[in-house]
């Protein structure tokens, strides 16, 4: 992902600050290394060890396995503007393995930091950020470099939480996705019928809630009857086991008058299902095509030569969402998202991996197994990581 969230700057305003401070070698040192520091490093109460892990693509490749292994590095410093967290959990999101294969930003070379959102404590931080933070406050954050035991976090990009709870977690992508594409995209009507598919997944189970919010008919893809039952229980009006019943067949026949919106993340035969599936002005939200991810190109095979004789015939259309192009949209969303879980009007169903062969996710190590366990299409709802259990602290700060 090459938005700003994405790429962090230098330490231009704290190396500035230090300028200020004084001549010879205190200018050069960084305001946390001043002689209150503990005021804004917490090492005793969240004893910050000197170095932490941290997962790290050495080359481009769609195998996570093969691009990506754990370093040990020295615990980032904070810079004026920033926090630093302590990771509690991570989320794991199929465009992990796109952004190890070097697909969303080409000029980011390896060795580079993995990871896309996480949520802990703030055990540091520094002299500006401590206007709106303080040491033991609980954020999320949506930026690379998450998937590390400490993430050095901007404080304008980070977002306050009350808890450190995983259901914070689905919100930052999987939820905010569903969220604006289908507000900004989908023009939704009451009375239409929506199509979402891999609709128990991470961001399909918010696609459904959303969509049925909106007084829509809801159809959901999945890939075994527990998931169904789960659909079911957030409001899906059909579920389709797509292993036991096919697909193109069953829509024609309850659905011979199209459909009206499809929020799509499948791609290849999926994609060529929902688009001849439309219904007269259409709207059909390509939100990503997993299918394709772990191959070469990262692109599944689409037959296309007939689309815009499709679309024409029926004016519809097709429209992609890349969630940083929709950055000024992602307060807003987050906060009323935030809103309806504390309400109880939103499941944020959540997977760490309690069902998997080799037990929970807990550990960096095991954000390998959770990325093959989704991929797999093992997951009920958003694969979470635990990097580590909750510390006891007795701080005071």
């Amino acid at each position: 992902m090459s938005s700003p969230l994405l790429r962090r700057g230098g330490r231009g305003a704290a190396a500035l600050l230090g300028a200020l401070w004084g001549v010879g070698r205190a200018a050069r040192r960084s305001i946390i290394d001043l002689s209150y520091s503990t005021h804004f490093m917490d090492f005793q109460g969240s004893s910050i060890p000197s170095s932490m892990r941290k997962l790290v693509v050495n080359k481009l490749s769609p195998n996570f396995r093969e691009a990506v292994s754990v370093h040990t590095a020295a615990v980032p410093t904070p810079g004026d503007a920033d926090l630093l967290v302590r990771n509690r959990f991570v989320g794991i999101n199929a465009s992990d393995i796109n952004y190890s294969a070097g697909r969303y930003d080409p000029s980011v070379k390896p060795p580079f930091n993995a990871g896309f959102e996480g949520i802990g404590e703030v055990v540091g931080l520094g002299l500006s950020a401590s206007s709106r933070y303080t040491i033991g406050d609980t954020v999320a954050y949506f930026g690379s470099g998450a998937f590390a035991e400490y993430t050095v976090v901007p404080a304008k990009e980070s977002v306050p939480v009350p808890a450190v709870k995983p259901e914070f977690l689905t919100l930052l992508v999987s939820g905010a996705t569903a969220y604006i594409a289908l507000k900004r995209l989908g023009d939704l009507a009451k009375g239409e019928t929506v199509l979402v598919t891999a609709a128990a997944g991470g961001t399909g189970q918010f696609a459904v809630q959303f969509a049925k919010q909106a007084g829509c008919h809801v159809i959901g893809t999945c890939s075994s009857d527990e998931k169904a039952g789960f659909l079911k229980s957030i409001g899906c009006d059909r579920p389709i086991n797509y292993t036991t019943e096919d697909l193109a067949k069953t829509l024609r026949k309850e659905y011979p008058k199209g459909i009206d919106v499809v929020y799509e993340s499948v791609g290849g035969s999926v994609l060529e299902v929902a688009v001849n599936s439309l219904a007269n002005k259409g709207r059909l939200i390509v939100i990503g095509f997993i299918s394709g991810y772990q191959t070469t190109s990262g692109i599944p095979s689409f037959k296309g030569a007939t689309l815009p004789v499709k679309l024409l015939q029926k004016s519809a259309s097709i429209r992609g969402f890349f969630l940083p192009h929709f950055l000024s949209d992602y307060r807003e969303a987050l906060g009323s998202m935030m809103q309806m879980f504390a309400k109880r009007k939103l499941v944020c169903e959540v997977d760490s991996g309690e069902l998997a062969q080799e037990g929970r996710f807990v550990g960096l190590e095991s954000i390998f197994r959770a990325v093959d366990y989704m991929y797999a299409g093992k997951n009920l709802g958003k694969v979470v990581v635990e990097v580590a259990p909750p510390a006891v602290s007795n701080s005071k700060l």
